[in-house]
């Protein structure tokens, strides 16, 4: 019996293409329901998405706290919030393009710039694992327990959602 390739083949792929849409698409949904809802129109202009380069400086701060990181693994650090803040950028670049597109785009450039977000997130998560591997590498039990907590679970260590 012949195997269908999509049955088995590839399967992590599959998933980290698949995880990598989910978030996208959820990172997404709180911009886009500012262009989709009419009730978003008439709020404050003060109310407005942090940016990702403010969003990224907040948890480079909860993070070095939460993992307690050393004066030896410093450098370590460094390399990782500098991937951090550069991924950061990019992401701002394309919720700017998003924003000044968005009135003038069809579902279908929608589903496709969702596509470039999806391929975007997915290098700058592939960016961000070797800097990361190597200052787990260099941590403590104490500490690589508090980044397993905090990875799965969040700062808080309580799972983000239901």
């Amino acid at each position: 019996m012949k195997r269908d390739i999509h049955q088995g083949a590839f399967p992590v792929t599959r998933i980290v293409v698949v995880m990598a849409a989910f978030f996208s698409m959820l990172f997404w949904a709180n911009v886009n329901l500012s262009i989709a809802s009419p009730a978003a129109k008439t709020s404050s202009p003060a109310v407005e998405r942090m940016s990702a380069v403010d969003h990224t400086e907040a948890r480079i701060k909860e993070l070095q706290g939460s993992l307690k990181i050393t004066g030896a693994q410093e450098k370590l650090w460094n390399n990782l919030t500098q991937v951090m803040q550069e991924n950061a950028k990019e992401m701002d670049a394309f919720t700017k393009d998003m924003r000044e597109n968005s009135k003038t785009m069809n579902a279908v450039e929608h589903m496709k710039f969702h596509s470039q977000i999806t391929e975007v997130h997915l290098s700058q998560v592939k960016k961000f694992i070797p800097p990361f591997e190597e200052l787990y590498a260099s941590m403590s039990d104490e500490q690589k327990k508090s980044a397993d907590t905090i990875f799965h679970k969040g700062i808080t260590g309580k799972h983000k959602r239901k």
